[in-house]
């Protein structure tokens, strides 16, 4: 499930034409350590990122499969 979620943040964030640099600067999280899986993402952080993309909680997960 967190592979879904960085490979998720990676789509949102090129969808909007940011890069991770863009993103680091508005919001001072270090999204390349994210991004790379060497950090890992609490709900709140990922609750930040989501507002700044605009994106719900609840559309960010709709295609995530959290079971087999």
């Amino acid at each position: 499930m967190v592979e879904q979620v960085v490979e998720r943040l990676k789509s949102i964030r090129r969808a909007h034409g940011l890069t991770q640099e863009n993103v680091r600067f508005d919001t001072d999280l270090n999204i390349g350590r994210i991004e790379s899986g060497r950090h890992s993402i609490s709900l709140t952080t990922l609750a930040d990122l989501c507002d700044y993309y605009d994106i719900s909680l609840e559309d960010f997960f709709k295609d995530i499969v959290t079971r087999k």
